[in-house]
Order: structure tokens, then sequence, then C-alpha cells
């Protein structure tokens, strides 16, 4: 039988309920202490763990302090400093030229909309998402591969894509959980819900979740 967006929309809602008695509330997993810090940790955070990034930026970000100083760098030099994230050289080329922009068209601030997120070299509405919950405490769903695969998991999207399984979700949960949500489904996809094995037999949502595998 066919969920209604009502049905979803109740069961979200305890979904969140429970991962957020389980783990607490949802926190940014990448250490910064302002919205550039944060809009290079993202950007390094590509197809990288958010550990290894954490390992990365406290060197950095006693080097680069302003938008400037990243637009001064020279590439080589800086793409060696972040060489262990992986994909260097485009990382590299998009932060130095994101800065670059930074400067000549907002003063060296990251801008707070998504409309001007979304124009900066190398950023997405995943990053843009981000930023804006995490910064500046503009609610996003920040869609990442845990959000895809366990909310397919949770049939509350049939989506692959991006930001359709964004759009998707934002009738069916909250306006201000939404950064909290995605926060939250991404820690349990890295502590419970794994890809390869997922822990069904522990999860808080099992009874929540149409795909669990002790049905």
């Amino acid at each position: 039988m066919k969920e209604t967006l009502e049905e979803k929309k109740s069961r979200a809602k305890k979904i969140l309920a429970r991962l957020h008695k389980a783990y607490g509330p949802g926190r940014c997993a990448l250490q910064h202490s302002s919205p550039l810090e944060l809009l290079v940790a993202v950007i390094l955070s590509a197809q990288c763990t958010d550990k290894r990034v954490n390992l990365v930026t406290p060197t950095l970000f006693k080097k680069y302090k302003t938008a400037s100083d990243y637009a001064h760098a020279d590439p080589k030099t800086f793409q060696g400093e972040i060489r262990s994230t992986g994909f260097y050289n485009n990382k590299a080329k998009n932060i130095l030229n994101c800065a670059k922009t930074l400067v000549e068209k907002h003063g060296g601030k990251v801008p707070a909309t998504m409309e001007e997120l979304v124009k900066l070299p190398g950023v997405g509405r995943k990053t843009a998402n981000a930023i804006l919950g995490n910064a500046f405490g503009v609610p996003g769903i920040c869609v990442d591969t845990h959000m895809i695969r366990i909310n397919q998991k949770l049939g509350l999207t049939k989506h692959t894509d991006p930001v359709k399984i964004e759009f998707g979700l934002m009738p069916i949960v909250p306006q201000k959980d939404w950064t909290n949500y995605s926060h939250l489904i991404i820690h349990h996809g890295r502590v419970r819900c794994s890809a390869r094995k997922p822990d069904c037999a522990h999860c808080v949502i099992n009874d929540l979740c149409p795909s669990r595998e002790d049905q």
C-alpha cells in the first residue's frame, strides 16, 4: 500500500526523534571556527573521510586565515599541503579560485545565500547547504552518499539524484530540522547502517524501516 505524504511526514518525525535520542543533537563532523574554514573543509571532504580532513585542516587554517591568503597561495605548495585528502589538483584549483571570487565579489566573506554560494567555483547544493546550515543557521538538507542510501532504504525517496532527493525530502522533514536530520542520518550511516553490512538488529529505527533485513 502506497504511503501518503502525511504518513511519510509522521514516520520521518519518529525517525528523527529516535535518532536524536540515540545520538544526541546532530553535529557537523568537520572541525571549523568560521564560514571560510567550513567552506574549505567541505571542499576537501569530497571523496575523503571527515577524519582525514580534520587531520589536514589545523595546519592549513593556521597558515591561511583569510580568503586573500588562499587567493595568493602558490598552487603547487597548496596542492602538497592537501595531498592526503585525494584529488588534490582539482580541490586546490576549486579552493584557490573560490577564494579569489570571495575577494573580488564578496569582500573576502563567504556569502550566506544559496544563490550566491552555488556560483562559487566547486560549490554545489550539497556544499552550500552544509555551509548555510552549520555556519549561518539556515536549515538545509545536505545530501551525501549516506543520505541517498538510507533515505532510499527508509522509503522516503526513490531518486538517486541528490538534488531530487533534497527537494523530495523538503515537504517530508520539518524545515527547522533539515540540517539536524542530515547530520543524524549521515552519522547513522557511519555507525549503524553501513553500505556493506547494515546492523539492523541493533538499529533504533528498525521498525520504521521497510528495508530492514530481519523482517
